[in-house]
């Protein structure tokens, strides 16, 4: 990470000219990023702002995630919102149904990037049922299938990225007497296991809810995605299994896995490689040493096909809010328009490498960017950077339906009603069918809570 002293030169030298503004503003700035480091690093950036622009005070105020909707709704009652929040697409959603949001202040920012600039699916995913943004996506994670190229390479398999060349690269790189298997899917009860499963159920069109609200998971493509996913668990290791995955992969025992982009210093890093290179977690497993051929040697599909192109993860986005003030309203737009500049960006997105990634093209071969402080990047290149984050053009969601945020998939999924639904299926031999229609009945039951 490029040293904060010399930021606001970088940003200078960028050619970032911003207005001056000749009325003093305010622009209060709520962040869902609490952590001191990662503070410390946006009131820098504020700092640089203020300093670019006479009678603009910035003011950042960590909100723990979990506090944000209480909190804003504290605020709206007391007439005391701030004017940008940063906070994930499912708040976003629920605070733009209630029509305090400034979507002309984000049509504005849009206009001033470029529409096309921004990964599709993401800015989709914020966009209200009559074609307003709610929200400009800002960063996220991205789930996909990592993979062993140099494995399909050799056999001559295709990219795993429909369900047919998944099905066969899970079954040619299977060879269980010698320990190796060609893929793993959870099956515990647990949130990986629904986080892989909602992947694969969205490219089948499968969903929760229609975009009138009616649940309609029981659904021929729900029960096909289910059946699908009993077949792939056949070619897991033993036992119910999670995100622990990553060990059969780190240690080469293993072609493919599903897994968030949060994985990718685990692949470059011994360091970080350790906790998954011992025998403590599988007793299949006799512990290995750290492959640094292991980044070349990986590839990453980040969209699945089957009936349509589904990658799942989660964003956050920075919001606009709606005042009375025109100059604090000005202010507000100005700095979100900053906090795009690259030298702002790829200083946030920084502060979380894999965790953060950008959603505007462009910005994850910019040079500045692969330069992370732990050399992360470098090892994966500008191509495969890009690759990584293409997934967030067809990034989707049970939640959120033709721009209406349903919270019962929240409640759905508090209660890991599809986790155990699959842990009964792979596990417990349950039938899929009766699986389905007992999720279902559940489902109508915390619905009608």
């Amino acid at each position: 990470m490029k040293k904060p002293l010399i930021l606001a030169s970088v940003v200078l030298a960028n050619g970032l000219l911003m207005n001056q503004l000749a009325n003093a503003a305010t622009v209060e700035f709520w962040t869902a990023q609490t952590q001191s480091d990662r503070l410390q690093t946006i009131e820098l950036l504020a700092s640089t702002f203020e300093a670019l622009n006479d009678g603009v005070t910035v003011k950042v105020v960590g909100v723990d995630e979990n506090e944000m909707a209480t909190q804003m709704a504290a605020a709206v009652a007391a007439g005391t919102t701030p004017q940008l929040i940063e906070v994930n697409s499912e708040i976003i959603m629920s605070l733009g149904e209630e029509g305090i949001i400034d979507t002309k202040a984000h049509q504005g920012v849009v206009n001033t990037i470029g529409e096309t600039r921004f990964h599709k699916g993401a800015l989709t995913t914020l966009t209200s049922p009559s074609n307003e943004y709610y929200g400009l996506p800002y960063h996220g994670w991205i789930q996909g299938i990592w993979y062993r190229k140099d494995w399909f390479d050799e056999k001559g398999l295709a990219e795993p990225d429909s369900w047919e060349n998944i099905e066969a690269a899970a079954k040619a790189l299977t060879d269980k007497a010698n320990n190796q298997y060609g893929i793993l899917v959870g099956t515990k009860p647990d949130s990986y296991t629904e986080q892989v499963f909602t992947q694969l159920a969205l490219s089948n069109n499968a969903a929760e809810f229609d975009a009138k609200g009616n649940l309609i998971f029981n659904s021929a493509e729900t029960l096909e995605t289910i059946e699908y996913y009993k077949e792939l668990a056949k070619y897991n290791p033993p036992g119910p299994q999670n995100w622990r995955a990553r060990d059969y992969y780190l240690q080469g025992k293993m072609a493919m896995f599903f897994y968030s982009t949060y994985i990718m210093d685990d692949l470059s890093l011994a360091e970080v490689a350790k906790g998954s290179l011992s025998s403590e977690n599988f007793a299949e497993l006799s512990g290995g040493t750290f492959d640094p051929n292991l980044v070349q040697n990986t590839a990453f599909a980040p969209i699945i096909n089957h009936k349509s192109a589904a990658s799942y993860g989660t964003l956050s986005g920075l919001v606009a809010l709606k005042t009375k003030n025109s100059a604090d309203s000005e202010a507000t737009k100005d700095f979100i328009e900053f906090m795009y500049d690259p030298a702002s960006y790829i200083t946030f997105l920084h502060m979380a490498p894999g965790g953060m990634n950008p959603m505007l093209k462009g910005i994850a071969e910019d040079p500045a960017y692969l330069d992370d402080a732990n050399g992360v990047f470098k090892l994966y290149g500008a191509e495969k950077m890009t690759q990584i984050v293409s997934g967030f053009d067809d990034i989707r969601s049970f939640s959120v339906v033709k721009g209406k945020t349903f919270p019962a998939s929240g409640a759905i999924f508090a209660k890991s009603v599809i986790p155990r639904m699959i842990y009964d299926v792979t596990i417990e031999g349950k039938d899929p069918q009766k699986a389905l229609d007992d999720a279902e009945a559940e489902m109508k039951t915390i619905i009608a809570q």
